[in-house]
């Protein structure tokens, strides 16, 4: 599931049908085919809503400039992605995938990914958080799960403001907190936040549900969207664990809100870019991906999204200090072990509905 992304409207599901259609028609064309090798668009799928917008705006027009090519932009989630490669393992006709870390080491384990071109992609430039296995992709935005937390609330009723993941289970916050379900990446990174906070890890994931269910007793409920922005808005959630990205996006709304990054360590979610092991325009994948780690791309995005750089060096707008993963928050991040939590998650899963959301 991609946590830290808006819902997709209709209207952009529909317009992406028809620029695939457009790109389709324009396959003859010489510059349809630059630097492909075969004919037609290149096919990116990635994420929809405020990040389909940026790329629209920010990302494919210089891009397609700068190689005389045409993009077709395929909105939707990363299961969703991932899904897509599956069922296409045979023909590919997506080119590049744009998907969470999470969902990327599934797609990496499914043999589905195609090494990256060191030649072509500054790989050597992208701190170590945002380095895939192997180079099998590469991350190219950056976010965190942490705490989100209404300070207005917090200073009226004498609650000190939430420094670790075990102050959620303050007793002043009793029905004030809403929790993710375990079926999302911030569930995900709870559980393994307070693990690692309580000498555990992902092959030991039994402190973090001790911790976890105390902190469930003060939870009003167990979100299953990602988006607990209503929660806030209709005074229901004091506190909440969530993304800095989605943070901001709603202290945009001038909502009280702010972001913590629980000192015991809040959890990196890595947006990554993949090349589809045989695509069809696997020079241009390259080319694509390396574009989206150039500087000006870097920067359009953390303004347009909230996904902090990835690049060592790149200039940050001191607008957005505290709305992204700046520079200096960056080696803080834990990284998550996902081949142990996809092998495992099942099991995680069926504990969580057992030990914590039973109460």
């Amino acid at each position: 599931m991609d946590s830290h992304r808006s819902a997709l409207p209709a209207l952009c599901a529909v317009s992406s049908a028809l620029a695939l259609t457009v790109a389709v028609t324009g396959c003859g064309s010489p510059t349809a085919s630059a630097g492909g090798g075969k004919g037609g668009a290149l096919v990116v799928a990635g994420y929809g809503g405020s990040f389909e917008t940026a790329f629209h705006d920010s990302v494919l027009p210089t891009f397609e400039k700068s190689c005389g090519c045409k993009v077709t932009y395929i909105p939707g989630s990363s299961t969703d992605t991932v899904a897509k490669l599956k069922a296409q393992r045979a023909h590919p006709q997506i080119d590049v995938a744009l998907v969470d870390d999470g969902p990327q080491a599934q797609a990496l384990e499914a043999g589905l990914l195609a090494s990256i071109d060191t030649k072509v992609v500054p790989v050597d430039d992208v701190v170590k958080i945002a380095r895939m296995e192997n180079d099998s992709g590469v991350g190219f935005g950056l976010t965190a799960t942490g705490i989100a937390y209404n300070p207005e609330w917090f200073a009226e009723h004498g609650v000190p403001k939430p420094t670790t993941w075990e102050d959620l289970a303050n007793p002043k916050l009793k029905d004030k907190v809403v929790l993710p379900s375990i079926t999302n990446t911030y569930g995900v990174g709870l559980l393994v936040g307070a693990s690692r906070a309580n000498g555990g890890s992902e092959r030991d994931v039994g402190p973090g549900f001790t911790a976890v269910r105390e902190i469930a007793g003060n939870a009003v409920t167990f979100d299953t969207t990602a988006d607990v922005s209503n929660y806030f808005l209709q005074g229901q959630a004091a506190a909440s664990v969530w993304g800095v990205s989605r943070t901001s996006t709603l202290a945009d709304k001038d909502f009280p809100i702010a972001f913590v990054y629980p000192k015991d360590g809040a959890i990196a979610l890595v947006t990554t870019a993949n090349v589809v092991k045989k695509a069809p325009h696997q020079e241009l994948a390259q080319k694509f991906v390396a574009h989206l780690l150039e500087p000006s791309v870097q920067r359009a995005l953390a303004k347009a999204t909230y996904d902090g750089s990835v690049i060592r060096g790149v200039k940050e707008d001191p607008a957005l200090k505290n709305k992204v993963v700046s520079a200096d928050k960056v080696d803080s991040l834990l990284k998550l072990d996902w081949k142990t939590i996809n092998k495992n998650r099942a099991a995680w899963t069926d504990t969580w509905n057992k030990r914590v959301e039973s109460k």
